[in-house]
């Protein structure tokens, strides 16, 4: 099969779903809408923004003078702690609502409003996945949360209002749809080769080489065959481990640094802020071990041909299955020849 013009699904045996591939209507007449640029030349401290430092939230809580990563609980979380017990409801299988609750917070990334995780130098990259592990730990303790889900919405594209570099998490109660998918498809995997799935694939990856975009000793970035949008990212350990506590620091240092080079490749490629969606995706924190799992983030961004021409999920994808033009391979290629360093930098 010629998978570089011919019409085809590829499999993603993480959700157990098809991906539909269509490379041949990149040559199409209509090219997508057109958005504006995102700006990036921002202050080093914005009075008006509710996350810099010693400036007051919409709450009326005033922050505080914070000098390195900054985390806060949600002054409009979307979950609320626990309450008195509810009763769940179930008509016949087909009306049904359970109580929900868990946690939300925000983490500042720096105090600097004009910095990203592209543009931060590698000890306060290092500082900020010691938060991540850290918020980790202490939510992952409790016995009433199931899942710490840590995740960043980057760009105006992707929801973000406020370009102060910051990320969320939600701690929820039970188990979310995506981790409860790769959970139920790892677990099949495991217990038929009892071994985790995502490190057999990373070992076939790291043989065929078309796919991978950078790597150092610890982590590997990589466009997954099975990829949805554009320019997608899998990150995945070279160890295989399950959750943050299982990281080495070696593994917090290396994770910082793949970080890095990752966002400044997204933000040279069109030599442009890049908007994305990224999370982690740790074992659920259940009480319960979990050998098939394999630690790993997902990184979802919008931008299809440029900066300014963005991909959108309707139609089809939303009808039938996720679609995409630009072929996984081809993604890789050019985010692969990308040079490390932030094209800010190089104009400086």
């Amino acid at each position: 099969m010629d998978l570089t013009a011919q019409p085809h699904r590829r499999w993603n045996p993480l959700s157990g779903e098809w991906t539909l591939v269509s490379p041949h209507r990149s040559r199409r007449p209509w090219q997508g809408k057109v958005e504006p640029v995102a700006a990036d030349d921002l202050p080093p401290h914005d009075p008006g923004c509710y996350l810099c430092p010693g400036v007051e939230r919409a709450g009326g809580v005033r922050n505080p003078d914070y000098d390195q990563t900054f985390v806060f609980d949600n002054d409009f979380p979307a979950l609320l702690p626990a309450g008195p017990e509810a009763e769940p409801l179930d008509e016949d299988g087909l009306l049904m609502a359970r109580p929900e609750h868990g946690v939300c917070r925000v983490v500042c990334f720096s105090p600097r409003h004009d910095l990203t995780l592209a543009r931060m130098e590698q000890p306060a990259l290092r500082g900020v996945v010691d938060v991540w592990a850290q918020q980790d730990a202490e939510l992952g303790s409790r016995d009433d949360l199931r899942y710490v889900q840590i995740f960043e919405n980057r760009g105006e594209a992707m929801g973000c209002s406020n370009p102060h570099p910051h990320g969320q998490i939600w701690a929820t109660g039970a188990l979310p749809n995506e981790p409860e998918k790769e959970l139920r498809e790892q677990r099949f995997y495991w217990d038929e080769r009892r071994r985790p799935l995502l490190a057999d694939y990373l070992a076939l990856e790291m043989n065929r080489v078309e796919r991978v975009v950078c790597a150092n000793e610890e982590f590997v970035a990589l466009v997954p065959f099975w990829a949805v949008w554009p320019f997608e990212i899998l990150l995945l350990p070279r160890r295989p481990f399950a959750a943050w506590r299982e990281m080495t620091s070696a593994e917090r240092d290396g994770l910082a640094e793949i970080l890095g080079r990752l966002c400044r490749r997204y933000d040279n490629l069109f030599q442009a802020p890049f908007p994305y969606s990224m999370g982690f995706h740790p074992a659920p924190c259940d009480g319960e071990e979990h050998p098939e799992w394999v630690f790993h983030a997902h990184f979802y961004p919008p931008l299809l041909r440029s900066a300014t021409v963005r991909k959108f999920m309707v139609g089809f994808e939303m009808l039938g299955m996720p679609q995409r033009d630009i072929t996984p391979e081809a993604a890789a290629a050019q985010l692969r020849r990308l040079p490390d360093r932030h094209y800010r930098d190089a104009l400086e």
